[in-house]
């Protein structure tokens, strides 16, 4: 028996685990070298980058469980409406399904029968994969969502701290940026392994923004930071 494995099935944990492990990494990273650029002691340093993983990891969760709820929401109200169509008016459903059928290439009498077939062994969950969209694989998972984006920006935030705990001072400016590209690249290679992606796409995306967002704020520290 032959078996496909697939990587769609991972889309929905995959995008929350990197968008909250690459937020950890750049937004730490850029905390600390902003703070750095500044003229902050170590031990300042690190208490900065110990509160942006607090605040950033419980940010992320939150941010992730009102929007995947809402996406929840807005699946349940459409499934409800669809099961009162169903028991309103099940010809007029039968009917739009076996219009789907044909326009995804079934001549009609054919159409007909698989949208016969498959509203008697479920016909809301054919309405709601065939006409809604909404599948297992798809269907919104908030906890699932808000847990994996809060674990993984902590995970991420951690490395830069990291580098802080064991690098000395004089050496954070190189060090932080320096590792965390390296993290950011790791990050890029693995997140397009699991989903199939270009290796080099996603590595290069990953480290231009990183880079970017670490410049950026070790200039505005820099620029405006009083030593302390």
């Amino acid at each position: 028996m032959h078996i496909e494995r697939h990587r769609i099935h991972r889309i929905s944990w995959l995008r929350a685990a990197v968008l909250g492990a690459n937020d950890g990494i750049v937004s730490t990273a850029s905390l600390i070298l902003g703070v750095a650029t500044a003229g902050a002691a170590q031990h300042s340093i690190l208490i900065a980058g110990i509160a942006g993983l607090v605040a950033g990891a419980m940010s992320m969760a939150a941010g992730e469980y009102v929007s995947v709820s809402s996406q929840a929401d807005s699946e349940r109200a459409d499934l409800d409406r669809e099961r009162k169509e169903l028991a309103a008016d099940p010809e007029h459903e039968h009917a739009e399904m076996t219009a789907i059928y044909v326009e995804r290439g079934l001549d009609h009498a054919l159409a007909a029968q698989v949208a016969t077939q498959l509203m008697q062994h479920d016909a809301l969950g054919a309405h709601g994969r065939d006409e809604l969209g909404i599948t297992d694989t798809s269907a919104a998972r908030p906890v699932l969502a808000a847990f994996s984006s809060a674990a993984s920006f902590a995970l991420g935030a951690g490395l830069p701290l990291l580098i802080v705990l064991l690098a000395p001072a004089p050496a954070l400016l190189w060090s932080v940026p320096g590792g965390s590209l390296l993290f950011l690249a790791f990050l890029g290679a693995l997140s397009a392994r699991a989903g199939g992606a270009s290796l080099l796409a996603a590595t290069a995306r990953v480290g231009f923004w990183g880079a970017s967002a670490m410049a950026l704020t070790a200039a505005v520290g820099a620029l405006f930071g009083v030593a302390v």
